[in-house]
């Protein structure tokens, strides 16, 4: 499995935003559901497919996330710039 990941840590509702090349599957993971993504099992996640850039995912709570960009087993190459913005208490 072919995935850009970034290791993040959060408050309730900061967002992360993330601009792409092109379209592509954008995740906001636990540590838990991101285990179970790497293993391909069935996990829940915060975002989808992003057809339009940048893409902005509100972290529900606080604490440790994975962020994940990836191409849902389709060829090719994805780039993606990640940046957190502000609104956390």
């Amino acid at each position: 499995m072919n995935f850009l990941h970034y290791d993040l840590n959060l408050s309730t509702n900061d967002i992360v935003e993330v601009t792409l090349d092109k379209q592509a599957n954008v995740r906001l993971l636990d540590d838990s559901n991101f285990s179970k993504y790497k293993s391909g099992s069935q996990h829940t996640y915060y975002g989808g497919l992003s057809k339009t850039s940048p893409v902005r995912i509100s972290a529900p709570h606080s604490g440790h996330w994975h962020l994940v960009v990836d191409l849902g087993g389709y060829p090719g190459t994805v780039r993606a710039s990640v940046r957190t913005l502000g609104g956390g208490k």
